[in-house]
């Protein structure tokens, strides 16, 4: 799906008009477009500016007045004959619009969620206020255990309304990972935390939460040969040094690892003196500097 088409795909999926079948391509493309979610963004707080606004409600005597002129637009119209109501009623039931559901980003039972508006964790404890956004704000609180909440906080590092939001999503999905807290995908195939967590180790343009989702994902460095090999790209072509030199530190348990050793020695001549020196520090304790 082209930007062009997603954009279009957007404002149908706001009002609740878009297709089934282009759901998952809709998701597919927001995931990895920020233009079009940043469209999606501005249309969803459109939608609530609108929401918070309530129509106000015609007068009696207007109601009344547009029925009366409605009642003599009708009773001036000459007779059809059977085959325009043939054709008028084949036309209606041929365009009659489509019962759609609203895009689902993450839950089909729970409707669409439009944004991750806010998050408030109550202090000392693992409670977790989570504000989201479908046609109108909504609050869900509870455990950070809770699937729906951790749902939210998986969307808030993809919809949130704003840098703050996001960054405490990652923040709190890192923390159940490091706390020893189950962070796999779902049984039913659904991206889960660490997957979360990845996305936003390549592809998140702040330094601050790279270095969250790294964090996050040091308990998986060892068994989980996807994360060793993000945890090295981001090694290899960060811009950020400190994420760089972190990703060095959460690669000691395979340092032994051969692909972890070349890495680590194309590195050590690094421009970066704290890269650099980082490498030579672990290749020091794997008696592997050339």
């Amino acid at each position: 799906m082209n930007c062009e088409t997603a954009q279009q795909n957007i404002v149908l999926a706001h009002y609740g008009e878009l297709p089934d079948d282009l759901h998952s391509s809709l998701e597919q493309h927001l995931d990895s477009c920020e233009d079009c979610r940043r469209e999606w963004h501005l249309l969803a707080e459109l939608n609530e500016e609108l929401a918070a606004r309530p129509l106000p409600e015609p007068s009696p005597n207007l109601l009344a007045a547009s029925r009366m002129r409605l009642d003599d637009a009708l009773d001036s119209m000459p007779p059809r004959s059977i085959a325009q109501r043939l054709r008028s009623n084949t036309y209606q039931v041929s365009h009659a619009p489509r019962q759609t559901a609203p895009v689902t980003i993450f839950n089909p039972a729970g409707g669409g969620i439009a944004s991750v508006s806010g998050i408030v964790q109550t202090p000392n404890s693992d409670v977790v206020q989570v504000k989201y956004n479908r046609l109108v704000p909504e609050t869900v609180q509870g455990s950070l255990d809770d699937p729906q909440i951790r749902s939210l906080l998986i969307q808030g590092t993809k919809l949130a309304s704003n840098n703050e939001v996001h960054a405490a999503s990652v923040a709190l999905l890192a923390g159940e990972c490091i706390a020893g807290h189950s962070c796999d995908d779902d049984a039913s195939g659904s991206a889960g935390i660490r997957t979360a967590l990845l996305a936003s180790l390549r592809a998140d343009r702040s330094p601050a939460v790279r270095l969250k989702a790294l964090a996050g994902l040091q308990p998986y460095v060892a068994q989980d040969v996807q994360v060793r090999n993000a945890v090295l790209d981001s090694l290899m072509y960060d811009q950020s040094p400190e994420v760089r030199t972190q990703a060095i530190g959460l690669l000691a348990p395979v340092q032994a690892d051969s692909s972890v050793r070349r890495v680590l020695r194309t590195v050590s001549t690094d421009a970066n003196p704290a890269v650099r020196y980082a490498s030579y520090r672990a290749l020091q304790g794997t008696t592997d500097i050339q």
